[in-house]
C-alpha cells in the first residue's frame, strides 16, 4: 500500500478518535476551594431525598412555579399581601377539613387576635398558646397566623391566640415586641405564666425569640415554653445553609444573603443589641423557657436553628431540635404532607408537656 494511502488512513482513524473522544467528554465538575474557604463548584446534580415522602416530592415540583410568580421583595408591599394571603387562605381552608376548629377574631391587650379553639372536644382551659405568624416582618397577618394555629389548636387541644403584631414598612422596631408583650400581659391576668407558650415560624420565630428577650427588660416572667420554627436566637448570621439550601430549591446561590434586619422593619434599630439579636448575650439566652426548635434540611435557615439550639444547650437551657429530611422553609405549612402531620405531633408533645402541671393530652383521651 502506498504511503500517502497510509498517512490518510492514520488520519480518519485519528479524526474518528477525537470526535468520539469529544462525544464521551464530560464537562469538569469538580469543585473548587477558594482561600477564604468559598467552594466553587461549575455543575452539580443533587436527586430528592429518598427519605422525604412521596407527597412532599409531589409539592417540592409545584413550589418552584410559586417561586417564579411572588412579587419581588421590596417592590410592592401591597402586592405582596395579596400574593401571600392568597397562598396562606388556600391553606387555612384546607387545615379547616382536616383540623376543626373554631375561630373568633377579637382584641386582646389593644392588639388585634384571632382565637382558635379546637373543636369537638373541650379545650385546655388552664393553658394557652400564642403563635406570632411568619411573614418577614411585611405580610402574613390574619391568613398567616391562621396557617401556624389550626393544626397546633387541634391537635394540642390548646387554644391559640394568633396575633396580627404590627409590621414593616408602616412600623418599625419594636412594634411587634410591644404588641407580645401587650397581648403577654394581659394573658398573665388569667393564666400563670408557666401555663403559657409562644411560637413562631420565620419573621415569627425570629419574634419569639425577640419577645423572650424584651420580657427580660420589662421583669416579665418567662412563659413555661417557646417554639422557635424555621428561624433562630443568630438572627442575622447566615451559615451553610443559607447558600446550600437555595442550591437544593433549584434557586441561584446568592453571592451574599440577604440579612433578616436588613428588612424595613429593621429600620434604625441597634443591630448589636440583644432585642434584636438574643444571640449576642449568654446572659441573656441563660434565662429562656424550654425550647422547641424545627426546620428542614432544605431550609435556608438550618443552620440558624442548629447553631441556636448548640447556643441555647451552651447556656443551659433544655432544648429540643427537631430537623426534616428534605423539607423547606415553613414546609408545614402545607397540611396535606406526612410531615407536617408529624410536625404539629411533635408541636403538640413539646407544648403538652413542658406547659404547667395539667394532665397529658393522652390522660385526657383515656
Amino acid at each position: 500500500m502506498p504511503v500517502t494511502r497510509l498517512a490518510k488512513s492514520a488520519l480518519v482513524v485519528c479524526l474518528l478518535c477525537t470526535v468520539a473522544s469529544a462525544q464521551d467528554a464530560k464537562p469538569d465538575t469538580t469543585p473548587k476551594l477558594d482561600s477564604d474557604g468559598t467552594v466553587i463548584s461549575p455543575a452539580v446534580r443533587v436527586p430528592f431525598s429518598v427519605y422525604a415522602s412521596e407527597q412532599a416530592l409531589q409539592r417540592f415540583g409545584k413550589i418552584f412555579e410559586e417561586g417564579k410568580a411572588a412579587p419581588p421583595l421590596g417592590q410592592s408591599i401591597q402586592a405582596s399581601r395579596e400574593f401571600y394571603d392568597e397562598i396562606n387562605s388556600d391553606r387555612a381552608e384546607r387545615m379547616k377539613k382536616l383540623y376543626p376548629v373554631e375561630i373568633k377574631t377579637s382584641t386582646i391587650g389593644g392588639v388585634k387576635v384571632d382565637i382558635v379553639t379546637p373543636a369537638g372536644t373541650r379545650a385546655d382551659d388552664d393553658r394557652v398558646l400564642i403563635n406570632l405568624h411568619g411573614g418577614a416582618f411585611l405580610w402574613g397577618a390574619g391568613s398567616g397566623g391562621l396557617v401556624e394555629a389550626i393544626p397546633v389548636a387541634s391537635v394540642s387541644k390548646i387554644k391559640v391566640i394568633a396575633v396580627d403584631y404590627r409590621q414593616g414598612p408602616e412600623n418599625v422596631f419594636p412594634a411587634a415586641s410591644e404588641d407580645v408583650e401587650n397581648v403577654y400581659r394581659a394573658l398573665l391576668k388569667h393564666h400563670k405564666p408557666q401555663n403559657i407558650g409562644i411560637y413562631g415560624c420565620s419573621a415569627g420565630g425570629a419574634l419569639t425569640a425577640q419577645a423572650i428577650a424584651w420580657f427580660q427588660t420589662k421583669n416579665l416572667p418567662a412563659p413555661g415554653a417557646i417554639g422557635i420554627f424555621c428561624e433562630g436566637v443568630t438572627i442575622d448570621l447566615p451559615g451553610d445553609s443559607a447558600y446550600v439550601a437555595h442550591l437544593l430549591m433549584g434557586e441561584p446561590v446568592p453571592d451574599k444573603p440577604f440579612p433578616l434586619t436588613q428588612l424595613p422593619y429593621f429600620k434604625g434599630a441597634d443591630l448589636t443589641s440583644a432585642l434584636v439579636v438574643p444571640s449576642v448575650s449568654s446572659a441573656v439566652l441563660a434565662k429562656f423557657p424550654p425550647t422547641l426548635l424545627i426546620s428542614g434540611t432544605r431550609d435556608f435557615a438550618m443552620s440558624a436553628a442548629l447553631r441556636s439550639d448548640d447556643l441555647l444547650t451552651q447556656a443551659g437551657v433544655q432544648t429540643e431540635l427537631h430537623v426534616w429530611e428534605g423539607m423547606w422553609h415553613s414546609f408545614f405549612s402545607d397540611p396535606e404532607l406526612p410531615e407536617s402531620k408529624a410536625a404539629y405531633a411533635v408541636m403538640a408533645r413539646f407544648f403538652d408537656r413542658q406547659l404547667g402541671h395539667a394532665p397529658s393530652v393522652a390522660a385526657k383521651k383515656s
